[in-house]
């Protein structure tokens, strides 16, 4: 190989790597236009086969050093400038992109909201007219805590705080991708896992009304619940998303239903990790805490909920008119 020749055939597309690097060091990525971006990746990948011919041909010290430099500022700059633009995709879902995504699947959301609130509600009547009902959704051991020792069962967090709150939220998660997956029944198994979360509130809450604790147990309740049970809900829409694409596919076939309706169940998940995952820490350090005021737990709770409540209704036309 004719080196000197080699090297004048091959530095002008050096050069021109060179001052798109420069540019995109000194203004971003985004100053270059489809075609620039096209060509940088264009040379980025010659410019790589070049510095392992130099180093295979071992073709000096100094031009071996000054190819792997533009090959490294290449590589900086392609493969990060891709992932900040996943970190920004990212969060432009959760800034807008799931606000309007509960706001599609409203309906299945709001199906899984009533399913519970029609278990709760019933659980509340029923335990009242037949005490014997409670034995049947509440164990019994909390039924004797509550009933023999008038007291909650909250106490027995405290100290074992960070075991408690992976704890719940394993439990929290497994439930709530339960509910996702019992879609795939027809929707039968998730409305299962609903309506028996209802019933189990329900009877507690009659539970704790009856033995004169039903302040300080929705004070434990609100703060984690104004985040974890929406997020059942969302979960509970996401597996009646899969359950209309099997039974009622529409204008699509089956197969087609159930990719369109399991991209937005997916969706549904996204939001429903980080809202677990911040319930859980806080129904594991926050809500038990005898050292916080149950006005306190009340005010964080409904404030929770307002601020879960507000970004839910957010649209994106709004944001543009404030940027």
């Amino acid at each position: 190989m004719n080196v000197k020749r080699w090297i004048v055939r091959r530095e002008p597309n050096w050069q021109r790597l060179d001052t798109l690097l420069r540019q995109i060091e000194k203004k971003g990525l985004k100053s270059l236009q489809a075609q620039e971006i096209r060509e940088l990746a264009s040379l980025y990948r010659s410019t790589a086969a070049d510095l392992a011919r130099v180093q295979t041909q071992q073709i000096g010290n100094n031009l071996t050093q000054n190819i792997h430099l533009l090959t490294t500022r290449a590589y900086t700059q392609i493969y990060q400038g891709s992932r900040r633009q996943e970190w920004q995709a990212v969060l432009e879902f959760y800034r807008w992109g799931l606000p309007a995504l509960i706001q599609q699947t409203y309906p299945y959301i709001a199906a899984a909201t009533a399913l519970f609130l029609m278990g709760s509600l019933f659980a509340w009547w029923y335990a009242w007219q037949d005490p014997t009902f409670m034995s049947l959704i509440v164990p019994e051991k909390l039924i004797t805590t509550v009933r023999d020792e008038h007291k909650l069962w909250m106490g027995s967090i405290v100290g074992i705080e960070p075991l408690a709150s992976t704890e719940i939220m394993i439990n929290n998660l497994s439930v709530s991708f339960g509910a996702v997956a019992g879609g795939i029944t027809a929707g039968i198994y998730t409305t299962y896992l609903i309506v028996f979360n209802g019933l189990s509130i329900g009877a507690v809450a009659t539970l704790v009304g009856q033995n004169n604790l039903a302040y300080p147990f929705w004070a434990f309740v609100f703060p984690h619940g104004s985040l974890e049970l929406p997020a059942i809900f969302f979960a509970g829409g996401a597996g009646f998303l899969l359950a209309r694409a099997i039974l009622f596919p529409g204008k699509y076939r089956r197969l087609q239903a159930l990719k369109f309706y399991g991209s937005l169940a997916v969706q549904l998940i996204f939001g429903i990790v980080p809202m677990l995952i911040v319930a859980g820490t806080i129904e594991g350090f926050f809500s038990p805490n005898p050292a916080v005021p149950a006005p306190m737990k009340y005010l964080v709770g409904m404030g929770l909920f307002v601020s879960l409540v507000t970004y839910c209704r957010r649209q994106r036309s709004q944001l543009l008119r404030r940027k």
